[in-house]
């Protein structure tokens, strides 16, 4: 047991915990949060509180952000914006076929740019080694481009989902699981690109979500076209319903359709038998 908090580098980002120590930190309040490259600076969205969940594992708040920080930060946001529209002109004269998705500053001491690395995304690989000279040239200062997959993309941008929430990968998931065509055909959901396709052009990461319960209910319920016995009578199972873990059946004597638990629902035989053993 122990106390969290949540901080977000970015309005509406991905959330990251961390162990307040003796800090307490409102809403709103600007923190420092320990990275590879030094402590940044980041807003907090939920206060300090206390979770049964062992906490010794979190990384630990580095402090309230000063006047300094804030200035810092208020400064490499400026220097990623300048190198971001850089970068754009460049990749133009240039005729390259990339897009920059996102910008990544590191500061020296003594507040100069120290290293920028641009993200972009691309079709294919693309020989940049002219365009690293001249963006070096006119940024002053060490600059790395990386390629982003699809998904990296929609990651770092954001964006809202089909469901009109925030996108799975710029808010909670830390990795990305397989996800196949196989998991929408076992949820019954229409094969069409549009349907099943997130922002990244990649198949949803939610389909991933209520697959485990598709699968166990298909083991234990009668398949569609199976013959059953329900309280209601004999009839044939003409659908699925998951998400309330019941079956459909039109009853054999008058054709009419009932809604049953997928344990109130057995096979003819099966309900011969259970008459039998109950006599």
């Amino acid at each position: 047991m122990g106390m969290l908090c949540a901080v977000s580098f970015n309005r509406y980002g991905r959330l990251y915990y961390l162990d307040p120590v003796d800090l307490t930190p409102a809403v709103g309040d600007r923190v420092l949060v320990p990275t590879d490259d030094g402590p940044e600076v980041a807003e907090c969205v939920w206060a300090a509180q206390w979770v049964d969940d062992d906490t010794s594992g979190f990384p630990k708040l580095a402090g309230l952000a000063t006047d300094a920080d804030l200035k810092r930060d208020e400064t490499q946001r400026k220097r990623k914006a300048e190198a971001k529209a850089a970068a754009k002109k460049l990749i133009r004269e240039h005729g390259l076929p990339m897009k920059v998705v996102a910008v990544d500053h590191v500061l020296d001491g003594s507040g100069a740019s120290a290293r920028t690395t641009i993200y972009f995304t691309a079709p294919h690989r693309v020989d940049f080694r002219s365009l690293v000279r001249d963006l070096g040239a006119t940024l002053h200062c060490r600059v790395e481009l990386r390629q982003l997959s699809a998904r990296d993309s929609a990651r770092v941008q954001g964006g809202i989902g089909s469901c009109g929430r925030d996108l799975c990968c710029a808010t909670f998931l830390t990795d990305f699981e397989p996800v196949t065509i196989r998991m929408a055909k076992d949820q019954d959901l229409p094969l069409n690109p549009l349907r099943i396709s997130g922002a990244c052009g990649r198949l949803m990461c939610c389909l991933k979500y209520e697959h485990p319960l598709y699968q166990s209910f298909q083991a234990s319920a009668p398949a569609v076209g199976a013959r059953v016995s329900t309280p209601e009578g004999d009839g044939r199972v003409v659908a699925h319903s998951v998400p309330r873990d019941s079956v459909v059946v039109r009853l054999d004597a008058d054709g009419s359709r009932c809604s049953c638990s997928r344990a109130s629902v057995c096979g003819p035989r099966k309900a011969h038998d259970a008459q039998y053993n109950a006599s």
